[in-house]
């Protein structure tokens, strides 16, 4: 079972800079300081956007939404192919995933390490279309995996 996790589009940072509410930080530690964009955790002295980001956007009664980084600096996605991005590592992870419908299918609980592994037991449900990954302390999004055909 192939995947992808891609970050999110930067598209937006310049509107989201500017939106009531987003707050500018400095992150003081790695790790702390998730960025959504490239996947990484951010440098400490690094500039990041702290705002209010819908990651699950449906018509469900599974629509989520929560605070998220992003660096202000970020100008790309990061994207992996069968692999994990470094922000799920050293991480309990919450995997909810869920069908074509928007609705939740199936939820683990991965622990630091075992993210691929959670991942690649989820997908081999067949009602299950992609996942939203979560850090299992803050419950913040942190990437979705899709299914992926190269």
């Amino acid at each position: 079972m192939t995947y992808q996790i891609t970050g999110i589009s930067p598209d937006q940072l310049d509107n989201i800079a500017r939106a009531p509410g987003t707050v500018r930080v400095t992150a003081t530690d790695k790790p702390g300081f998730p960025c959504r964009i490239t996947l990484e955790d951010a440098q400490p002295g690094e500039e990041l956007l702290l705002f209010h980001h819908v990651s699950h956007d449906v018509l469900s009664p599974y629509r989520s939404s929560y605070a998220i980084y992003a660096r202000t600096g970020a100008r790309a996605a990061a994207q992996y192919t069968d692999a994990v991005p470094p922000i799920f590592e050293g991480r309990p992870l919450g995997m909810r995933a869920f069908g074509a419908d928007a609705m939740l299918k199936a939820a683990r609980l991965s622990m630091p390490g075992d993210a691929d592994q959670t991942i690649r037991q989820l997908l081999e449900l067949d009602e299950v279309a992609y996942i939203d990954a979560h850090n299992a302390a803050y419950g913040c999004f942190a990437a979705r995996v899709e299914r992926f055909e190269s």
